[in-house]
């Protein structure tokens, strides 16, 4: 396993959740990271994204409300999530460079 995701769950609107990603296998620092999210029938879309540089680009959706970050030394990287909506309800996966995790799901409703 090249990306392990882990922190995805049910929260209702309003709460928090982060989510980790570890890449034991791969050196990380060499890619950029990013956290995308795929909804049942609709296309997998970008979240955030933290590049070789550490700009960060993040989707209008969740801008103010989401966190990326990541540490090379460990290569992992976290996407911290504040006020949650049902509408962030989704499979998160997370991208190094090319290679996908194999998603978590998280899911927002009262």
């Amino acid at each position: 396993v090249q990306l392990e995701e882990s922190g995805g769950g049910f929260v209702q609107p309003g709460g928090s959740l982060k989510l980790t990603c570890s890449a034991p296998t791969i050196d990380s620092k060499l890619y950029a990271m990013g956290w995308y999210r795929q909804a049942p029938g609709k296309e997998r879309e970008l979240v955030a994204q933290i590049t070789l540089g550490g700009h960060l680009n993040y989707a209008d959706s969740v801008k103010g409300r989401f966190t990326i970050s990541r540490d090379s030394a460990s290569n992992t990287a976290w996407l911290q999530m504040e006020m949650l909506k049902p509408e962030d309800t989704a499979v998160y996966y997370c991208l190094a460079g090319a290679i996908w995790g194999q998603g978590t799901q998280v899911t927002v409703s009262p």
